[in-house]
């Protein structure tokens, strides 16, 4: 769920866990030829010591999570560092369009949905810092019928191709493991939300209206997003879907006009996809 810097600390974990595994199997390996050695020299026989020590070898099939505050810090600082980024991105090109520069405001996001408001005082005030921050609270009604499409078609599409597409499916196992296993329960809405909201404030709030609002634009930075979730055990298919939610949230928010739709879309969508998996892992349990 949680990219850039927490990619790097889940990854900077995992090749620790490694590292430490291969030592313990070296030990092991030693202990097993002391054993034989020992017993060889003694006429008796090594099958008892080999029993013994063979059990504590750690095998390399098996997968091992990130410590829990590593993975909430780095997902918070992730998240924050996006946010940030995606506020100044936008107070720019918003700037930049207001002094007549050639770039699409990106607040024309919302902009639509308080003309009121932006006839009277917003669009009139210095550096547009309130239609700014007003663009990220537009909201209707009907939005929701929009987040619940989302919801349905992106989840479901989720669990048929973890059905269907074993490629995908080890590519989502492997990275779930390493971030999801060492979580609580109340952990997953957090794990699940920031990224959700910055993501979007991001790629969908900031770089999209930059270069229009079209579906050709969804697309670029579906894209854009999707190469950016390859790594931490996820595959080329992890990349592929990851750009076709990327682009379902951005025709979301052409829908929409509103970064407020994909921003909640995905932050169910990740719960979901969280819960379903500890689901699944505590019933093969």
């Amino acid at each position: 769920m949680c990219s850039g810097r927490h990619n790097a600390v889940i990854t900077f974990a995992a090749k620790s866990t490694k590292r430490e595994r291969r030592k313990f199997q070296n030990k092991s390996n030693d202990s097993l030829l002391i054993s034989e050695e020992a017993s060889s020299s003694s006429g008796g026989s090594s099958s008892a010591s080999l029993e013994v020590n063979s059990e504590d070898v750690v095998t390399g099939d098996q997968i091992s999570g990130a410590p829990r505050s590593a993975v909430l810090q780095s997902c918070t600082l992730t998240s924050a560092f996006l946010l940030a980024g995606g506020l100044l991105l936008r107070q720019a090109s918003h700037l930049a369009s207001l002094n007549g520069w050639p770039i699409p405001d990106p607040t024309d996001v919302s902009c639509r949905i308080f003309p009121k408001i932006n006839e009277i005082n917003v669009g009139k005030m210095p550096c547009g810092i309130f239609t700014t921050l007003f663009s990220a609270v537009n909201f209707e009604t009907w939005h929701l019928e929009l987040i619940a499409g989302l919801v349905i078609v992106i989840s479901s599409s989720r669990y048929i191709l973890l059905q269907t597409w074993s490629d995908f499916r080890d590519s989502s196992e492997a990275a779930n493991t390493q971030i999801l296993t060492s979580l609580e329960p109340l952990d997953y809405i957090a794990v699940a939300c920031l990224p959700g909201i910055s993501e979007e404030l991001l790629f969908r709030g900031a770089l999209m209206p930059i270069l229009g609002l079209n579906w050709i634009s969804a697309l670029i930075i579906g894209t854009i997003f999707g190469i950016l979730h390859l790594g931490n055990g996820r595959k080329y298919s992890f990349a592929i879907w990851a750009t076709f939610v990327g682009f379902a949230y951005g025709i979301g928010t052409i829908a929409s006009s509103s970064v407020i739709v994909p921003m909640v879309s995905h932050s169910i969508n990740n719960i979901i996809g969280g819960l379903l998996w500890r689901f699944t892992k505590n019933s093969q349990k």
